[in-house]
């Protein structure tokens, strides 16, 4: 469905489920029209109150800061065949992003919240830091889209890799190996990177999407496809409700439709007003995570703005440090073929802590590219332009972006590059469905 002005229902267009098309209506026929059928469905704006960076912020996201690295491309980092030939740019970020450093929102802990109410039939997330099990959503309650730092395995043989050696390994900015030496292939968390399948999950959960009677959208710009259809799934008279920080997909062309436009924590308290659930809400967002961490979560938008971009910030520059090489290594690497210096610094031959390569004084990389990001991300542009709460993709606490900086170090010269719009984003349409799977570098 498309998102024109003249396709918007009229606002004396009487609903059809719904007593009247406002969070009390929605409230109301929570209480007395829904049968334990609730779908959720969520995207980086769920976690920027976190402190988790979305992908695709113009100056807070990941990729805009990761722009500024030596990588051949900013979404190269959760590319899976540049992560073949070169995994230390992914660990170093996902040292930043691992699960446990952030604390989930009082927007997760509403979602734990129907689960425990009975109400919630399935989440579908595009998110891959965890919040939602965090926050005590069951886990067969949960479709993570866009995978998960929740589990991981060897890339070659399949074979699962333990969770306490993974985090050990991230920790330590150790590259994890399989655990069958006869193969050593690389292991890599269950994220969905470009040129990969989207998890069997999504696909087979597809018909709980059809069959729900209320569909709450949460923080999603709903530009990536498949997932950004999920919304449509259901006859046009199931009520929908999107809190998000601007109108998304076809969300406003339906009598039954209720868009409550802000940030996400606020718009769900509102709810929780209308349902007399706030005190229980509230307590239990805070045995959550805290006071300390609620407090911090409860500041002014404009601190948590700030706030947002020093992390994003403090992420690049630990991601920068992980790719640069004193002057003292780079000069002892002059003594390498001229076809060796060209385009690579020999991560083997580094010391760990400066395993990803020299930053290079040489102008930055102005391609028109930027490929989509990973699972956990919005991508495919089938909707508006995205606003601040409803990003593509949020993968630690702040939303991260990556920037671009110059020329590629120890990776190919050509990498194959996204074909690229106008407004030079990749914008590979993938119908629902489908995996992102691609020749080019895709969002994972």
């Amino acid at each position: 469905m498309g998102q024109e002005q003249s396709n918007l229902i009229e606002e004396d267009t009487p609903p059809k489920k719904l007593s009247q098309r406002s969070l009390s209506g929605i409230a109301e026929y929570i209480k007395h029209g829904c049968r334990g059928r609730i779908v959720v469905m969520t995207g980086a704006g769920l976690s920027t109150a976190a402190g988790i960076p979305d992908f695709r912020s113009p100056t807070t996201g990941l990729y805009a800061n990761l722009a500024r690295l030596n990588l051949p491309y900013a979404e190269a980092v959760f590319d899976i065949s540049y992560f073949r030939q070169n995994p230390d740019p992914f660990y170093v970020l996902a040292k930043e992003l691992y699960p446990g450093n952030y604390s989930p929102t009082i927007s997760h802990v509403f979602i734990a919240l129907l689960a425990k109410k009975n109400l919630l039939s399935m989440l579908f997330t595009q998110n891959i830091d965890c919040l939602e099990r965090q926050a005590g959503v069951p886990a067969d309650r949960i479709v993570e889209a866009h995978g998960s730092f929740a589990s991981q395995r060897c890339i070659e043989c399949g074979r699962s890799f333990p969770d306490e050696s993974m985090k050990t390994h991230v920790a330590q900015g150790i590259v994890p190996r399989c655990t069958d030496h006869k193969c050593g292939g690389l292991v890599k968390p269950d994220i969905v990177f470009f040129g990969e399948q989207l998890p069997a999950a999504f696909h087979a959960n597809w018909s709980v999407a059809t069959t729900a009677d209320l569909v709450i959208v949460m923080g999603t710009s709903l530009t990536v496809q498949p997932f950004a259809s999920l919304p449509d799934a259901g006859p046009d008279d199931t009520p929908r409700l999107l809190f998000n920080m601007a109108r998304v997909g076809s969300f406003g062309t339906r009598s039954d439709d209720v868009l409550e436009l802000g940030d996400c924590d606020s718009g769900v308290r509102k709810l929780a007003d209308e349902l007399g659930w706030r005190d229980e809400l509230e307590a239990e967002w805070r045995r959550v995570v805290g006071d300390k961490e609620a407090e911090k979560q409860l500041q002014s938008l404009p601190e948590r703005e700030a706030a947002l971009q020093d992390e994003v910030e403090n992420l690049a520059d630990q991601v920068g440090f992980g790719l640069r090489i004193d002057d003292a290594t780079s000069h002892s690497e002059t003594t390498k073929s001229d076809s060796e210096e060209d385009f690579t610094v020999g991560w083997d031959a580094v010391e760990p802590t400066s395993r990803l390569g020299r930053v290079i004084d040489s102008p930055v990389v102005t391609t028109a590219t930027t490929a989509s990001p990973p699972h956990g991300s919005d991508i495919t542009q089938t909707g508006e332009a995205n606003s601040r709460e409803g990003e593509d993709l949020v993968v630690g606490r702040d939303a991260l972006k990556p920037a671009s900086l110059g020329r590629v170090i120890d990776g190919p010269a050509d990498q194959h590059r996204p074909e690229t719009k106008n407004d030079g984003a990749s914008v590979p349409e993938v119908p629902a469905g489908e995996s992102t799977s691609s020749a080019d570098p895709r969002s994972p």
